[in-house]
């Protein structure tokens, strides 16, 4: 039985009692139906990554993650620019690890891409090592917000005029970076539990995202950032990240999650497990710790399952049960000011068709950027639109 629900978040952005359902694309591999055996029938080759894709975008889904790693798979910005041109109303989250790309250039294939899918670009914002490096985080932090302000000049200003302590001595024009949105430009999602990532999604960020933790938990994050964008004069969203396992009966979903795990091997889950830039993270820890506190079946609380962070980086926990045990779950976080879930199950598009037919027509299923006045309902003047032609 749940506990008592946890009261609303008072000074979150969206105040309309909504939420955007995404799902999740396999761009760094590990699709599959068995957790802790590679899949060679899941590869995460452009072929089933866009098919993942495609089925979101056919379901209904408003967004979906896109997410960034040094392994076997496919790279967020030639994917997105190939496969999302195929898609007809699905925004997409691109991951973006800040410090990858010289922040101008960057910021001119977010426009270009933005004008590809006329506005349906989200940002996920990574704040991580470099890949190969090991680096010092308040060096990070800074990098982060640098890149960030960057952007934010040239979606907002004529030019884009910085000198920092990383990225010194650029002036340059805006025009070639104007992206299809308007209003600030394309949201960024930002995610990261230290202090120090806390301030900076407090301070630029638009949708804080969180990994699965006990209710009480994730509320008191949530106070937290509140307070922190508050003394910055900002409101955030709130997102959730999450596996689902949603079945007819909640019995068939406990067994799926059995049967997800019947060929678990400890020493190959580990491995899988390590192989990313995030496996020792905070979060990733701090979700360790938790499921230490599970029940034996790995419940670390009313159907919120701990299994798959025995097998996975990041994200650790499902949502598992019946229709209405699931929807119930994900109303819960709602009425505490969640306006985003990023979800995900195994196999990738045989889950994303279970929870589109049986949980997502029972949701407000909203998309932020629209909410937020950032895509527009007509096509905007930019300088790759209607507007003045330009050389610069």
């Amino acid at each position: 039985m749940l506990p008592e629900p946890i009261e609303r978040i008072q000074n979150i952005r969206t105040e309309q009692r909504v939420c955007e359902v995404a799902w999740f694309d396999d761009l760094c591999g590990g699709d599959t139906e068995f957790l802790g055996q590679l899949d060679p029938n899941r590869r995460s080759n452009y072929d089933h990554c866009k098919n993942i894709l495609l089925t979101a975008d056919r379901l209904g889904y408003k967004n979906i993650l896109l997410p960034t790693s040094y392994v076997v798979g496919q790279e967020v910005l030639t994917y997105a620019g190939a496969a999302g041109a195929q898609t007809q109303q699905i925004n997409l989250l691109a991951a973006i690890r800040t410090g990858e790309i010289h922040p101008p250039m960057l910021a001119r294939h977010i426009a270009t891409l933005d004008h590809i899918l006329k506005g349906r670009l989200t940002i996920n914002i990574i704040n991580s090592d470099l890949p190969g490096t090991k680096e010092d985080h308040e060096m990070r932090y800074k990098r982060c917000e640098e890149v960030i302000e960057i952007l934010k000049q040239g979606w907002t200003q004529d030019r884009v005029v910085f000198d920092g302590e990383i990225y010194k001595g650029i002036n340059l024009p805006a025009a070639p970076v104007k992206p299809y949105q308007q209003n600030g430009g394309p949201l960024l999602y930002f995610g990261g539990i230290s202090p120090g990532s806390k301030e900076v999604c407090a301070k630029y960020c638009d949708v804080f995202l969180m990994w699965p933790e006990p209710e009480h938990s994730i509320y008191a994050t949530m106070q937290d950032l509140a307070e922190r964008a508050d003394k910055h004069g900002r409101k955030l969203d709130f997102g959730f990240r999450a596996h689902v396992i949603v079945r007819k009966t909640e019995e068939e979903a406990r067994a799926w999650a059995k049967r997800m795990m019947s060929k678990f091997d400890l020493e190959q889950a580990e491995a899988l497990k390590h192989r990313t830039q995030d496996s020792k993270s905070a979060g990733v820890l701090r979700q360790d710790e938790f499921r230490k506190q599970a029940d034996a079946d790995d419940f670390i609380e009313p159907y919120l399952w701990g299994g798959i962070g025995r097998a996975r980086s990041g994200c650790g926990a499902a949502i598992v049960g019946n229709p209405e045990q699931v929807i119930e779950k994900l109303n819960r976080y709602m009425d505490m000011g969640i306006r985003a879930f990023i979800l995900s199950g195994y196999p990738l598009i045989e889950e994303c068709e279970h929870f589109g037919e049986l949980v997502l027509p029972h949701l407000p299923n909203a998309r932020l950027s629209e909410l937020q006045g950032r895509t527009p309902k007509e096509e905007p003047v930019t300088p790759l639109t209607t507007g003045e032609l330009r050389y610069a």
